[in-house]
């Protein structure tokens, strides 16, 4: 007989996990129903069995570590390795995937909880930063008012599958064992209906636009989701309802970029306003709570001197938090912009100006020019 560790592709060391990872795999891969129910594939598949109930079993792993198959043999009661209970076994390794093949899974005749549904909302930045009502129509499943969800035609009934008898389950033997899988007729539900219900056509369940109402909280990101508990589809024989999920996606917006809290907003200052100083207004989001007019701007001041690039932040003015009474900042962002299409008159005032300006009005070109300088020595070797 071939060694049980040869046999599962294992060393002997292997800890628990190891060999429940390779049964798993080799199981799957050699099981008759996926071989055409090949007798090859049946003994391989038998082979692997006995190697698994038997090195899995910490007392038979021992005996079997000690004296070989001579060890395990004699224990089982004559003849070769035996078995727990190989629903067990699969039930074990397996879990609820692969219950209905093995005989693990139930008869669905009892309540069903409805699916959950996703709706993809987008809003737009104002909404995220004050909150909003919302209307969606989404199409969820209902239970049928013609057959009040039974899914048969009114005055008639189900009947028990004659196939399963009503269990809901057929067992077939396969080589060796017994397979229990799912009543391919009833579909696991132990009935049939010969006359469907002409709205539904049997399925008990339509499916029907629905309007609901959303709050849209003040705060929310991109990306957030909102849950609509009991939104979701009906439930198949009375169960619950499932829920609904609104995933939500911002909008970008034409001046505001958003940053965590803060909103990012680039506004153009005169090139006059930054060299002398002076104010300017920038766009902000509202609220709603002040009126039109002034609420959606501010007064921002320039300080003499300013370069493209300078930020003035304005506490208080950005997004709200989802979880604290906490707001983000206005980041104005100031750019400066040079005058364009000037006159006869304005260049000669803007030559005289530029006359007039020493180092001492650009110190930026100042220090850069001599950075530059020493480069270029460097360079040149002069």
């Amino acid at each position: 007989m071939r060694d049980y560790y040869e046999i599962l592709g294992v060393p002997r060391g292997s800890d628990e996990a190891a060999l429940k990872s390779a049964f798993r795999k080799l199981a799957m891969e050699h099981h008759p129903d996926r071989n055409g129910g090949s007798e090859e594939a049946s003994a391989r598949f038998k082979e692997i069995n006995e190697a698994y109930s038997v090195l899995s079993d910490p007392k038979k792993r021992a005996a079997y570590d000690q004296f070989g198959h001579a060890g395990v043999n004699g224990a089982q009661g004559g003849g070769g390795p035996g078995f727990t209970d190989i629903n067990d076994i699969f039930s074990e390794v397996f879990g609820s995937a692969f219950g209905d093949m093995f005989g693990g899974g139930q008869r669905r005749s009892g309540p069903a909880r409805g699916q959950d549904l996703r709706y993809d909302l987008e809003i737009t930045l104002e909404q995220a930063y004050a909150g909003a009502e919302v209307e969606i129509t989404a199409a969820t499943a209902m239970t049928c008012e013609v057959c009040e969800g039974s899914g048969a035609k009114p005055g008639t009934s189900a009947t028990t599958c004659p196939t399963c008898g009503g269990a809901g389950r057929v067992r077939a033997s396969q080589g060796f064992f017994a397979i229990e899988r799912t009543c391919p007729r009833c579909g696991g539900e132990g009935r049939i209906i010969s006359d469907p219900c002409a709205t539904c056509r049997g399925h008990g369940q339509v499916r029907r636009n629905r309007t609901l109402q959303v709050r849209i909280p003040a705060g929310v990101d991109d990306g957030a989701r909102i849950r609509l508990a009991g939104e979701g589809d009906a439930g198949a024989r009375g169960g619950p309802r499932g829920d609904l999920y609104i995933f939500v996606s911002v909008r970008p917006h034409d001046l505001f970029e958003r940053d965590g809290l803060d909103l990012l907003c680039t506004v153009p200052v005169p090139m006059t306003t930054a060299a002398l100083g002076g104010e300017i207004e920038a766009p902000c989001l509202s609220d709603g709570d002040a009126g039109e007019g002034q609420a959606n701007r501010l007064s921002v001041k320039v300080p003499e001197g300013t370069q493209t690039g300078r930020t003035v932040r304005i506490r208080g003015r950005g997004m709200p938090s989802l979880r604290s009474r906490e707001r983000g900042e206005l980041v104005v962002e100031l750019f400066v912009e040079t005058h364009t299409r000037l006159n006869a008159r304005q260049k000669a005032l803007m030559q005289e100006l530029a006359d007039l300006c020493g180092e001492q009005q650009h110190p930026e070109s100042s220090g850069f020019l001599n950075k530059a300088r020493r480069f270029w020595e460097d360079v040149t070797g002069g």
